[in-house]
């Protein structure tokens, strides 16, 4: 908000264009032919967003080795979906470990001098009690970064709670 507020203004404009639509119909014994806000769609509608913004991917590509052990992997990478100067964004519907995992990549960025802040963009419970099950919510991810007290992730991180209207 204060180092980058035209890029915190932009994230907020994405977020009041992006419109949750009850686009699939369920399948799951406990909401069988209810229909759910569809997270497939709110990712295009953001992903569409963002990049007539000029959001870009960020991506770093790298060959896994571990002291001690011969096997070399290469091709392995850290990839961020939206990225403005040295602001990551992360729109995450789904399960609470990718959510968490997020936190982990925008740690390595930060720690790579590639980012100055990490921006999660997560269901409020109120929204995702109305998707597909499994999809978490943002206040266990805020109740849990809390609790770690600063330790991690050590990068400022922004979480933004969204809700269907």
């Amino acid at each position: 908000m204060v180092h980058y507020p035209k890029i915190d203004a932009e994230i907020f404009e994405v977020i009041s264009s992006v419109k949750a639509q009850r686009l699939k119909e369920s399948k799951e014994k406990m909401k069988q032919g209810k229909m759910l806000y569809s997270p497939i769609d709110m990712n295009d509608q953001f992903k569409q967003q963002f990049s007539a913004r000029g959001f870009e991917e960020l991506k770093d590509t790298y060959t896994i080795e571990i002291p001690n052990h011969s096997v070399k992997i290469p091709g392995a990478y850290k990839q961020i979906d939206f990225v403005k100067k040295k602001v990551l964004v992360e729109v995450q519907f789904g399960k609470y470990a990718f959510m968490f995992y997020d936190m982990a990549k925008f740690q390595y960025f930060y720690n790579e001098n590639k980012a100055d802040v990490g921006v999660e963009i997560v269901p409020a419970h109120t929204l995702s009690r109305e998707m597909s099950s499994g999809v978490s919510y943002g206040e266990q991810l805020i109740y849990d970064i809390e609790r770690l007290k600063r330790h991690f992730p050590a990068v400022p991180v922004k979480v933004i709670l969204i809700e269907e209207d």
